[in-house]
């Protein structure tokens, strides 16, 4: 055979032993392929079933803080509705004391007063009846302005050092004194506690007259004339 036609077939022979071998390689490579499509989505749903998770976990925690955050709401807002119901308490308990504690005060000054000013009257006829009718008054001695009055000026004509030096009482040595003329006796048996122990002191003298004229004749208002 000449020698161009065996160069020919040894080509043909390197060729198709080529051609063989890219065959096996790319059944190799598709068959790899072929092996590594399962793995990938494997992995790609494990991936997503973690994230699942996470995400679940998110969401229950997310919820837990939203109700934690609402208790806390509502505890603040009661305590808050109690803490406004003590001060109110508080305020009116406050306001309560002060009240009592002004009033008592109140009552301090008004007894202080009482005590450090007594009732005051003047140093005249006047005044000497009105003081004399208030310790009757205190004394149960019955007796009227009107009827202190009449006999006083009828008695002394107002005069505290009025004395009588010519009747019976004045022979025996006791004259009659003062506004309404008592003798010294008189005056010593029926004088009035709380009155001077002196015959001519004006209230003193009139208080021992009613005291006296009460238990003789019921009452000053029922002395006419001289008693």
């Amino acid at each position: 055979m000449p020698r161009s036609i065996r160069i020919t077939r040894s080509r043909k022979l390197a060729t198709a032993v080529l051609v063989a071998a890219g065959s096996v390689t790319a059944i190799a490579a598709t068959g790899g392929q072929s092996d590594a499509q399962p793995a990938a989505a494997k992995t790609s749903i494990a991936a997503e079933k973690v994230a699942g998770v996470s995400t679940a976990k998110e969401a229950a925690a997310k919820k837990a803080a939203q109700e934690t955050a609402a208790k806390k709401a509502v505890a603040e807002r009661k305590a808050a509705a109690e803490k406004a119901v003590a001060d109110r308490k508080a305020e009116a308990k406050k306001s309560a004391e002060k009240a009592r504690s002004e009033k008592q005060a109140a009552n301090r000054s008004t007894e202080r007063k009482a005590v450090a000013a007594p009732k005051q009257y003047k140093n005249n006829l006047d005044g000497w009846i009105r003081e004399s009718l208030d310790i009757m008054k205190k004394k149960n001695i019955p007796g009227s302005y009107e009827g202190l009055h009449r006999n006083i000026m009828r008695e002394s004509s107002g005069n505290p050092n009025a004395v009588n030096d010519w009747d019976i009482n004045a022979q025996n040595g006791i004259p009659s004194k003062g506004l309404l003329q008592v003798i010294q006796p008189t005056f010593d048996a029926y004088h009035v506690n709380g009155t001077e122990k002196k015959l001519t002191d004006p209230v003193a003298n009139i208080t021992a007259a009613a005291n006296y004229a009460a238990d003789k004749y019921g009452s000053i208002d029922n002395v006419d004339s001289a008693y």
